[in-house]
């Protein structure tokens, strides 16, 4: 394998052991299927607590065309999508997840596809096995929401899985966000990009690591990262709660004009009630666009690497604490 080798193949995991024999024998056998030995596959350890990290280190001892990152913390999985993306040599390359639900073996079909002139070839799910009907009805509504509220136009169904040239991922990490969502920021870039469909499998192993509250964190990130609706909305929810108050107010004169005497708790605590929470849903919103410009201003890195394992012959690297800057 040469320094700069034609494809980098570059897998986040987390908590994956039971997948990773798998996801090795599949990208293997695809890589070498499709670019023979010129290919390196990058494998990020996002702070298992598993033995992921031991299998991690295991595969580079015994294949030099495996590059371990080793994270010092979980930094969550478009962090350490990152981290590997840093690291990646290739002319090409493809972001795959541990899980095996995107088959490896799409490569060939994605490389022509490139071939012909594209920058980004992303996978776009036609079906998507073994998942609850929850799980897909709410990704359905999220990229649907999603398009609806940004200016970016974000592929329907689609996930990291994708195969991108040199230049794009290049554009891509000059890209100094701290929230980032990778598949978004991939959009806005521009270049050509074109789909292919695939039938989505089912886990290989293992559990699911995206819950709902990281599913949720995600559509918060996403939505602050590519749009200022939220903030509109704000304001229009504002603007409507002051026009009922209009109603409100010719009441309490009328009442005070014709000597109508009413108790009222029951209206007054409604409307401390409505415009409170109101009130707390703009700061609310205010509060996350502020949240993440403070974070942003504080420059910190990225992503922490704690080992860089890059082949059998030499002892783990340990680079300095800060491996990316945000900015």
């Amino acid at each position: 394998m040469s320094d700069n080798p034609s494809l980098s193949v570059v897998v986040p995991c987390y908590n994956d052991a039971l997948c990773l024999e798998e996801l090795r024998r599949r990208v293997t056998a695809a890589c070498n299927d499709v670019v023979g030995s010129d290919w390196e596959l990058v494998l990020i350890d996002d702070g298992s607590r598993d033995e992921s990290r031991d299998i991690i280190e295991g595969f580079v001892n015994e294949d030099p065309q495996i590059i371990g990152v080793i994270l010092s913390r979980n930094h969550g999985h478009q962090l350490a999508l990152t981290a590997g993306l840093s690291h990646a040599r290739g002319a090409r390359i493809l972001i795959l997840d541990s899980d095996l639900q995107d088959p490896p073996e799409l490569l060939g079909q994605m490389m022509a596809l490139m071939d012909e002139g594209h920058d980004v070839v992303y996978g776009q799910r036609k079906s998507r096995k073994g998942e609850t009907t929850f799980k897909r009805t709410t990704s359905a509504l999220f990229y649907r929401v999603l398009n609806k509220l940004t200016d970016t136009d974000i592929p329907l169904d689609t996930g990291d899985f994708r195969l991108m040239s040199r230049r794009a991922l290049d554009v891509v990490m000059s890209m100094p966000e701290q929230h980032r969502f990778m598949r978004g920021m991939v959009s806005w870039i521009g270049f050509s990009q074109v789909p292919l469909r695939y039938d989505r499998d089912e886990r290989f192993a293992g559990e699911t690591h995206y819950t709902l509250g990281k599913m949720v964190s995600l559509t918060i990130d996403a939505l602050t990262s590519f749009s200022i609706v939220p903030l509109r909305l704000a304001t229009w929810l504002g603007l409507f709660v002051a026009s009922l108050s209009i109603p409100l107010f010719i009441y309490v004169f009328g009442s005070l004009l014709f000597g109508i005497v009413v108790p009222g708790w029951a209206s007054v605590l409604l409307v401390v009630v409505v415009l409170g929470s109101t009130q707390l849903i703009v700061v609310g919103i205010i509060g996350e666009y502020v949240g993440r410009m403070y974070m942003q201003s504080k420059g910190r890195p990225l992503f922490i690497v704690e080992e860089l394992h890059r082949n059998p012959a030499e002892l783990a690297e340990k680079p300095a604490p800060a491996a990316a800057k945000s900015g």
